[in-house]
């Protein structure tokens, strides 16, 4: 399995989609400590309106999204890329403790560091309440097949 961090920069356009796959796949993991390794220990964040400082921030607050999102599945597409940054955009869906289902719209932001970790992430979501019927992400919790759309079939 490939680790966010064996994929460093600069980026071509085959690495930059490997490296959004492999931070899809350690997000769909739903391991706080896991995910939190792929970003420098004084990595920024703004996740909506949550503003983050570090490592140590960044787990509590996957610890806490991944206590209240459950069955939490994420497919993650390349939007642009450069040299060290990388834009993606992202759709996720997960129900609340009430049995509530949701799909998260969003786009973000990355800039790494020399070695490969997130230096900053500027994340931008819009939830939408959703019905049981229409989720799209039937995959077993954990990684998305290889063989699964994605976000490239997904209109809405």
């Amino acid at each position: 399995m490939t680790s966010p961090t064996d994929i460093r920069p600069p980026f071509t356009r085959e690495t930059a989609i490997r490296k959004v796959r492999a931070a899809e796949d350690a997000w769909n993991s739903r391991d706080p400590q896991r995910v939190a390794l792929a970003y420098s220990v004084d990595s920024e964040w703004r996740n909506r309106d949550v503003f983050l400082q570090g490592r140590s921030q960044i787990e509590m607050f996957l610890s806490d999204k991944w206590e209240r999102e459950l069955d939490y599945r994420l497919a993650k597409q390349l939007w642009a890329f450069s040299e060290n940054r990388i834009a993606v955009r992202f759709q996720y869906e997960y129900r609340n403790a009430d049995g509530r289902w949701f799909r998260a719209y969003g786009n973000e932001n990355w800039e790494f560091d020399a070695d490969g970790l997130m230096r900053r992430r500027e994340a931008s979501i819009n939830d939408d309440s959703i019905d049981e019927a229409e989720r799209k992400f039937h995959w077993p919790l954990g990684k998305r097949p290889e063989d699964d759309a994605g976000l490239k079939e997904l209109v809405k």
